[in-house]
């Protein structure tokens, strides 16, 4: 009678034990699933002002004698893919024709905006970009020497005419449509480059000459356009950072 009872109190205690379990395994399921449903995924994308350095004009001082240039470049961030950029400089470049030799000196400014259409992976901040720029440069043109054309040189060359004639307080402005890119090589540091198409808006001619070169919009084709390119490195200063909800595509099962 004994060895049953024990049976029965050991059966009883088992079932108890177990009735006591099952509504804490419930409970810590409960929390998972809320904390996965409350869980929702974000990332901080960081804003500020990127400012560098054109090194194609730099280096172009260095191995090309007729030419001295610097431009400094920047961009800030405005929106996730908008940019507020702009770029200044300074150009002195002597120009060798078959008919004429001329030097121009000036600076200029650009400014204006480019979109970032690159879908950027999370924690990266490279730019694949289009956008446009409105320059304007002043500038001075001084004409060293030319020759008069000479339709026949059967009857020898024309002479070379040193001139020497300088034309101050000339000016120019200019559209520009640009499409380039920028790519994180260092933490904050980027390396880029861009082509760019160019059209005259206004321009001062000299008297009896022409803007043949003009800083910052560079050698005139067809007297109103023209095309440049620019290789940029440049460094990052955060700002502020934006949280961002990143977007899951999630696949609905068909029942």
């Amino acid at each position: 009678m004994s060895r049953f009872t024990f049976s029965i109190l050991l059966a009883l205690l088992s079932l108890v034990g177990s009735a006591q379990e099952k509504p804490q395994i419930t409970r810590i399921d409960t929390i998972t699933t809320k904390a996965k449903k409350d869980s929702i995924p974000v990332k901080k994308e960081r804003y500020g002002l990127r400012v560098g350095v054109d090194l194609f004009k730099l280096t172009r001082s260095f191995y090309e004698t007729d030419y001295r240039g610097l431009e400094l470049v920047g961009d800030y961030r405005l929106t996730r893919r908008h940019f507020l950029a702009a770029e200044v400089g300074n150009e002195d470049k002597t120009v060798d024709d078959d008919q004429l030799n001329f030097t121009t000196k000036g600076t200029y400014l650009k400014v204006g905006f480019d979109y970032n259409s690159y879908q950027n992976w999370l924690y990266m901040e490279n730019v694949i970009s289009v956008g446009l720029r409105y320059g304007v440069s002043s500038f001075s043109q001084t004409l060293n020497h030319y020759s008069i054309y000479n339709p026949n040189p059967y009857f020898g060359e024309a002479p070379i005419i040193v001139s020497g004639e300088e034309f101050d307080g000339l000016s120019a402005s200019w559209i520009e449509v640009v499409a380039g890119m920028k790519a994180e090589v260092f933490h904050n540091i980027f390396v880029g480059f861009s082509v760019r198409l160019n059209r005259l808006v206004t321009q001062k001619r000299p008297d009896n000459f022409d803007n043949l070169y003009i800083p910052g919009f560079n050698r005139t084709y067809n007297g109103d356009f023209g095309v440049g390119f620019n290789y940029t490195v440049s460094y990052f200063i955060p700002l502020y950072k934006s949280t961002v909800k990143v977007k899951e595509k999630a696949k609905k099962k068909k029942k």
